[in-house]
């Protein structure tokens, strides 16, 4: 079986590193080949941040895999039911499975219960997605009820865009 493993991350501060040996080892253990490795590190709220999902449904389009070999199918989609259905059913249509090694019903190739566990996925990850932008918000207009400065300094003369690696570092050299 040849195999494309798609990695993505949420945040630039988080890497694909983590998923992609697991990924590639889960699938040396089924016998499977790696084919290719797509890996989305950019932000998921930036335009058009999905560059190396798209090129994957291309190669995928002219039946170069088998199988999309995902960490887990939030990584393909958080926009709920439709999309996570399109995407699979797409990859479907192009005789490719979609297997998460997160979700072990995904790898078993004929499970009546398949759509109905896609969606519910898709669901939980939707709704999950959104319960952490909505605590997200309340915690920023507490803070502003509270008179407490969000972003930079009012004055900053440095408006260039920083690197918030370099915040969690100094706070945790700090806290030795």
């Amino acid at each position: 079986m040849k195999v494309a493993i798609y990695a993505r991350v949420s945040t630039e501060e988080q890497t694909t590193e983590n998923q992609i040996p697991v990924l590639q080892e889960f699938a040396e253990r089924q016998g499977w080949e790696v084919v290719e490795v797509y890996s989305e590190e950019a932000s998921a709220w930036r335009a058009g941040h999905q560059k190396q999902l798209k090129e994957l449904l291309n190669h995928a389009s002219y039946h170069e895999y088998d199988i999309v070999l995902v960490w887990s199918l939030d990584r393909l989609t958080r926009q709920g039911i439709g999309s996570i259905m399109q995407l699979v059913n797409t990859f479907k249509g192009y005789g490719c499975r979609v297997v998460s090694q997160q979700e072990s019903w995904t790898q078993q190739e004929d499970n009546m219960m398949a759509d109905l566990l896609y969606a519910i996925t898709a669901w939980v990850a939707k709704f999950e997605s959104e319960r952490r932008s909505e605590r997200i918000k309340a915690a920023l207009a507490r803070k502003r009820a509270k008179g407490e400065l969000i972003g930079r300094k009012p004055g900053a003369k440095d408006t260039s865009p920083r690197k918030r690696m370099g915040y969690m570092a100094r706070y945790n050299d700090r806290r030795k």
